[in-house]
């Protein structure tokens, strides 16, 4: 077992299976749920973080340590989430005009409700109505917001992640918790 952050990183740019191992046991929950938190659904979760860690290993020789490894690899599997989402909209986007020609009168809905890791199992329903208002967010507030609120980082270590001042990430966490409000405020005052 690999300990120490420097060796981890000579054993994978060396292309060494147990530092590989290791990192994939190290990383592979806060992957997930990083990219569970931003896509919602738990298969697009895996699928991307398989990518992460594929990516992780073909680009890790690349990997300069200006930032700790957990800071590269969350810029990683935000950018390889918010690749999805985007490529989701066009295909949808695209799904929707060919419906338009489709015999069918079936509308494109919504994907379902999911289920995060993190979230106790009475509060899934409020968690799956703040996840919708959270994808109806502002790219970069929904970033800083999900990595604050759901997977627990510091503002300092958003900073790292996003390569953005401490004042820029206190303002989008700022605006995203007034935006959530306005967007909640007709189910909480019902």
């Amino acid at each position: 077992m690999i300990t120490d952050e420097n060796l981890l990183i000579k054993g994978l740019t060396k292309g060494d299976e147990d530092a590989f191992k290791t990192l994939v046991d190290d990383f592979k929950d806060r992957v997930y749920n990083t990219s569970l938190g931003f896509v919602h659904n738990p298969q697009d979760a895996e699928d991307i973080s398989q990518e992460v860690f594929i990516e992780i290993f073909e680009s890790v020789k690349g990997f300069e340590g200006k930032a700790k490894l957990s800071t590269w690899i969350y810029r990683i599997t935000v950018t390889k989430s918010l690749d999805f989402i985007r490529s989701r909209k066009r295909k949808k986007r695209f799904a929707f005009f060919t419906s338009l020609f489709d015999d069918s009168d079936k509308l494109i809905h919504d994907p379902p409700d999911f289920t995060h890791p993190g979230i106790e199992i009475e509060k899934q329903e409020q968690a799956s109505i703040l996840f919708k208002a959270m994808s109806k967010l502002p790219e970069n507030q929904k970033i800083a917001y999900t990595l604050n609120k759901i997977e627990g980082l510091s503002y300092s270590e958003i900073c790292e992640v996003m390569n953005i001042s401490l004042s820029s990430v206190e303002s989008l966490i700022h605006r995203a918790k007034n935006n959530l409000r306005k967007l909640l405020e007709n189910y909480y005052n019902k």
